[in-house]
């Protein structure tokens, strides 16, 4: 492998690892000879996801804990780095959305269910701020660490009905830029913190709202493809080039940076 993009035995840690998106990117990563520790809050799908990939003959590793509870993610981290004696990457990869916290079609912002709304910015951002500040900490100390996270189109404009999770990427996305300065500024350029922008894929959490059980497109569905240039959703393996690039020394020289994945989205006009 050229060297530049070499990540062999990294110690690379995944949150959200057993979403569609994390779950992907962990097993590529794998591939690549890192690392991988997958933190996911439940344990019998976290188990179940470390186990397949043993048996594929991968040096996967696994703790469960919660995005949202320092506590516990700090007591994750003592046992990784007890473990492993040091973290090179972070990846943010938790997030997720509440119907609630989505206007209906036949709805208004007046229908917007405050604790559902609350829910989804304190899981898509806090849950992207809580494990940087823990695990931050330990690559402050080493001088030399990557933390990559997860955006999304919804920044870039107003994307109707997702109203939480947009506003919560907002602010993720402006928190990825803060704390690259922060970093950078006081503990040197061995620390690099940048995020995807990841355009619009068929997870699990939307499949209902971009597909029809015979699999064609919903209205919604067939919206997003015409305003993409690529006229296409993205696939999961799409993502993991740019994700590889980030956590190798072939982008030491990046940070506060997010890299649109979107098949064009977000350079369209749509006119």
């Amino acid at each position: 492998m050229n060297s530049l993009f070499n990540i062999k035995d990294h110690v690379i840690l995944v949150t959200g690892a057993c979403g569609v998106l994390g779950g992907s990117i962990a097993e590529y990563l794998l591939k690549k000879e890192a690392i991988v520790v997958l933190l996911h809050y439940k344990e019998d799908p976290l188990v179940a996801a470390v186990e397949d990939l043993k048996h594929k003959g991968y040096r996967a590793d696994g703790f469960v804990c919660n995005v949202l509870d320092e506590n516990s993610l700090r007591a994750t981290c003592e046992q990784i780095v007890s473990k492993y004696q040091r973290i090179d990457v972070l990846i943010n990869a938790a997030g997720g959305n509440r119907p609630g916290a989505t206007i209906g079609e036949d709805q208004t912002i007046f229908d917007l269910k405050m604790e559902d709304f609350k829910a989804v910015t304190d899981l898509n951002l806090n849950g992207t701020v809580i494990p940087s500040i823990v695990f931050g900490e330990v690559m402050a100390k080493q001088k030399k660490g990557v933390i990559i996270n997860y955006s999304s189109m919804a920044v870039d404009r107003a994307i109707t009905r997702v109203a939480g999770y947009s506003a919560a990427k907002a602010a993720m996305e402006n928190f990825t830029r803060w704390m690259a300065v922060e970093m950078a500024t006081k503990y040197g350029d061995g620390i690099r913190v940048n995020a995807i922008a990841p355009g619009f894929f068929i997870g699990n959490q939307n499949r209902r709202l971009l597909t029809n059980e015979d699999g064609s497109y919903t209205q919604r569905g067939n919206d997003i493809v015409r305003n993409t240039p690529m006229k296409r959703f993205g696939e999961a393996d799409e993502l993991h080039g740019a994700v590889q690039f980030l956590c190798s020394e072939a982008s030491k020289f990046i940070t506060g940076a997010v890299i649109p994945i979107d098949g064009g989205f977000s350079a369209f006009s749509g006119v």
